[in-house]
């Protein structure tokens, strides 16, 4: 068996393999599919060693050392011309009223908090999630976006903290959204399997009582793993081997009982004598708890409830309540190391490591490093401050001093500020999605380090979606998309355009509150492109991928001079 990968497989000649249990076939559970961690690296961190072998490394070198010498050449010219390298102008513009912008967004954080006590409410039952719940919810999240807009107002802030403040108000409600809906979802599970447990209580009267039926189930469950063991002259059923995709490559799944319990012992085994990655933790029981034989039995594990145990019963009114039971209430507990059991997960130090984590989507339990590593952080902090400092001196010299006005010429302002605006923006995501994001992941010990895909080989406006920012797009594709199939019953197209509906407005509001002006220019612009995707999945167009590249690059190198200049100068 070949070493294991970043996802939690092991490499073999014929793919990758994991030994897993499958999701549950509940509407619910395929819509939490959507939204799985796994530990993985980002494509741009140095501990990557699969961006290190990456043929074309050497163009990011050459970015860095081109970006560098740029801005060295720019201090220069402007130290010559005007007696100094920088202004500084800028900096005094952004550190306005600091002290109250810091006490601000602390407040902020700080208010999160009370989801703890609101789940807590919930998981006693004092609380119906699905009734007074989410009303609660959502009224507190509309008034806490409506008090940190209606501040920065008052205030008169710069576009900086003004803009600041709303994106991290905006983050902050969708981090209280997960958590409460999450929470509340689970509340609704556990009601329901306790419903479901008494029904099978109920039943097994009929066939003995509760202990007879959990021994006909343990008898019914050990001939059919007697017949699995003989199907094969040598003791060993034959795998089913058909083929999945995951992460992009093809696996194959034992899912027989015997197979797998094998497996487990080996696994468990190689991963307690070669733990020593600090991203690659021990063999993670998610791939490892349950599997089932094609003939319908079942593995347990040790800590199983007994009615798991009734799948197995002859009866079929019996096997089947079981098995949806099992199904509720295995959504209860986490997949990890940890077995997480929900109401234990409430607790203020599990909701603040949760907010010190950079996602955006909440879970019982995220696969984890083992340490922090100072070295790492330390990278990723001066990472941080030399990559902030050359963003500083685009906007001061190249971008502030372009600003627009009414006068003009249009297109002259479009090429003036394109490749500053492009060069800003290239900055400002790896801040952001390598720096920021990598430091504070190291920090919480999380160890899903994919903040973004290769958004820069995107062919379409809906790719790139997907992959540039990927805590955001995990948020809008389950409590947005999939909450929205789920709960209105309509079509995927239809759910699309409500998730970008969506989209479009958080990103206008923040322009509102930046410019002060409404205009519903970025609006307009998001929504157009919905039938753009339509038209970029014709099959024509969807084969010549070169020329989806470069219509997608030269539409981001146009879009934010065109905001620019539409929002400042008109």
């Amino acid at each position: 068996m070949g070493p294991r990968t970043q996802s939690g497989g092991f490499r073999t000649t014929e793919g990758t393999l994991y030994v897993s249990k499958p999701f549950r076939s509940k509407s619910s559970k395929k819509l939490r599919a959507m939204i799985t961690f796994a530990p993985r690296k980002s494509a741009f961190d140095t501990t990557n060693e699969f961006s290190g072998a990456n043929e074309f490394r050497g163009f990011f070198t050459l970015f860095w050392i081109s970006i560098f010498l740029f801005t060295i050449q720019t201090y220069i010219s402007s130290f010559e011309a005007n007696g100094y390298a920088l202004s500084f102008a800028f900096a005094t513009m952004f550190s306005r009223d600091a002290i109250t912008l810091a006490l601000s967004d602390a407040l902020l954080v700080l208010t999160t908090a009370i989801c703890v006590p609101f789940a807590i409410l919930i998981s006693k039952g004092w609380i119906r999630y699905y009734s007074t719940g989410l009303i609660i919810q959502h009224v507190f999240q509309t008034c806490m976006l409506v008090t940190a807009v209606t501040w920065t107002f008052n205030r008169q802030w710069p576009w900086v903290q003004s803009g600041y403040l709303t994106l991290h108000t905006l983050v902050m409600i969708m981090k209280m959204h997960s958590y409460m809906t999450i929470n509340g979802y689970l509340q609704h599970v556990s009601t329901r399997s306790k419903e479901l447990l008494e029904d099978i209580r109920r039943v097994t009267l009929e066939v003995g009582g509760w202990d007879q039926a959990l021994s006909d189930a343990k008898a019914r469950h050990e001939e059919t793993e007697t017949d699995a063991h003989t199907t094969d002259s040598n003791g060993i059923s034959t795998p089913n081997d058909t083929p999945a995709e995951r992460d992009g490559n093809t696996v194959k799944s034992f899912t027989d009982a015997p197979t797998a319990a094998a497996l487990r012992h080996r696994l468990v085994a190689i991963s307690g004598s070669g733990n020593t990655g600090v991203s690659t933790p021990s063999v993670d029981p998610t791939f490892m708890q349950e599997s089932s034989s094609p003939n319908g039995n079942h593995d347990y594990e040790i800590d199983d409830p007994p009615a798991y145990m009734l799948v197995d019963h002859p009866d079929e009114r019996i096997s089947a309540l079981a098995k949806e039971y099992k199904e509720l209430d295995s959504e209860l507990v986490s997949t990890g190391p940890s077995r997480v059991r929900w109401p234990e997960n409430i607790s203020i130090k599990n909701f603040a490591l949760y907010q010190l984590t950079p996602t955006l989507v909440y879970e019982l339990e995220y696969p984890r490093t083992d340490r922090i590593r100072p070295l790492y952080v330390f990278e990723k902090t001066v990472g941080f401050m030399g990559t902030f400092a050359l963003l500083y001196s685009v906007t001061e010299n190249f971008i502030i001093p372009l600003t627009p006005t009414p006068d003009q010429s249009f297109f002259r302002s479009l090429l003036d500020l394109a490749l500053p605006f492009m060069i800003a923006y290239l900055l400002l995501f790896y801040i952001i999605f390598e720096c920021i994001c990598n430091g504070f992941a190291e920090l919480s010990y999380f160890a899903d380090r994919q903040f973004y895909e290769d958004w820069w080989n995107s062919t379409s406006w809906d790719e790139f979606s997907r992959k540039w920012n990927k805590p955001v797009h995990s948020f809008l594709l389950r409590h947005v998309y999939a909450s929205t199939l789920a709960s209105y019953k309509v079509s995927r197209t239809t759910a699309m355009f409500v998730t970008f509906l969506l989209s479009a407005a958080a990103h206008e509001l923040v322009m509102t509150v930046v410019t002060k002006k409404i205009r519903m220019y970025l609006f307009l612009l998001q929504l157009i492109q919905i039938p753009l995707i339509m038209v970029s999945r014709m099959p024509a167009i969807k084969r010549n991928k070169l020329m989806g590249n470069v219509v997608f690059w030269l539409g981001l190198y146009a879009g934010f001079p065109l905001l620019c200049v539409a929002y400042v100068a008109y």
